[in-house]
């Protein structure tokens, strides 16, 4: 297990009283939270893992809202391509307002949620139990709801989470659903064990993105595109964006936006593009010439080659981390970039207006 590096205080911390400063702190505990999950909590989660591959389930659905389900779709790739496994993403009004009842005989059902209080969570969780699923809630409160109605439970282990835009257990949801998967398949997980000290690194060279920033302080939308398992981050990404600084953010997978959305791309519209160092990043490279070509502002969160060419970037240190495992470095930058667009344009990041912590869909 890698040691943490420390750090010297970043002189443009915020003060007790600054706006931002519960966002602040809480994304610089990330490089804690992940080495708390490898190291108290990789074995409970394999266990789980290995009890739920004994029952072979044929088919697997993904319950999430917001955030979470951002952590779902990663889990998604996850699963489809690590196992083979087939994968859905849950409409939950077909259970919680119709009152579907499908047969989910040795389905698995994974519902994500940071609080698990969520009614219409709780409820189609409730209901997928009794349809014959085998269900798993993935919280970070052992004690909620969801976790009372699901057979199986993951800690995510972030501790409190106080700012309304969830960064710490985004990251740590992740990082347990890598964990899980790869537990379900027997596989090797030293690869997540680089993540805890590259977090920190990544999180140290905040000046580099607080003068990213500036080029968003006026900006009107944005667009955020990615493929592969870089696409959760896009969509994460934007709703940051979104709910911090109040900018239209528009997610899109790469292949999405050459069939259609591409036409309101121009010189003056900034796109930013997550390339993932593998498989994914190499899929985006036709998108990423059509953006050039069409003379965008492009700023790219990737490898450095990738950076080179575009307008500007922020190099990620991928080189020897498996494609797998990087959107849990990718979103860093990105939950950075939405805090300090948001202080650039006189917004406190801790209390976006008309949100709560836990928002209560039915």
């Amino acid at each position: 297990m890698t040691t943490s590096t420390p750090y010297p205080p970043d002189p443009h911390a915020p003060h007790n009283d600054a706006p931002g400063r519960i966002m602040a702190r809480e994304m610089a505990e990330q490089p804690t939270v992940l080495r708390r999950i490898l190291s108290d909590g990789a074995l409970a989660i394999r266990k789980v893992a290995q009890e739920i591959a004994a029952r072979a389930p044929r088919f697997v659905l993904l319950t999430a809202r917001g955030t979470s389900d951002n952590a779902a779709l990663y889990a998604k790739y996850l699963l489809e391509i690590r196992l083979g496994l087939p994968c859905g993403l849950t409409s939950m009004s077909t259970t919680t307002a119709y009152g579907a009842r499908p047969d989910l005989t040795d389905v698995l059902v994974i519902t994500v949620s940071q609080s698990g209080g969520s009614p219409d969570l709780v409820a189609s969780t409730r209901a997928a139990r009794e349809a014959g699923a085998i269900t798993l809630a993935v919280t970070n409160n052992p004690d909620s709801p969801l976790a009372a109605v699901s057979e199986y439970h993951l800690d995510i282990m972030a501790g409190p989470e106080r700012a309304l835009p969830a960064t710490k257990t985004y990251t740590a949801s992740l990082l347990a659903l890598y964990l899980f998967v790869e537990g379900l398949r027997g596989g090797d997980t030293t690869p997540a064990h680089v993540l805890p000290d590259l977090a920190g690194q990544l999180l140290a060279r905040q000046d580099e993105v607080r003068t990213l920033a500036a080029r968003y302080r006026f900006a009107e939308r944005m667009v955020i595109t990615s493929r592969g398992y870089g696409y959760p981050t896009a969509k994460e990404a934007a709703l940051k964006l979104m709910e911090t600084s109040y900018i239209p953010a528009l997610a899109y997978s790469g292949a999405d936006l050459l069939h259609g959305p591409l036409a309101m791309v121009d010189n003056v519209s900034p796109v930013i593009a997550v390339v993932t160092d593998g498989k994914g990043g190499e899929a985006l490279q036709p998108v990423l010439d059509r953006l050039r070509g069409r003379g965008a502002d492009l700023v790219v969160i990737g490898p450095r080659h990738q950076v080179e060419q575009a307008s500007a970037g922020f190099v990620l240190p991928t080189g020897d981390v498996a494609e797998e495992v990087q959107p849990i470095l990718e979103i860093l930058p990105l939950q950075l970039l939405a805090y300090e667009v948001t202080i650039a344009r006189g917004q406190d990041p801790d209390a976006p207006r008309a949100l709560a912590k836990v928002t209560e869909t039915r």
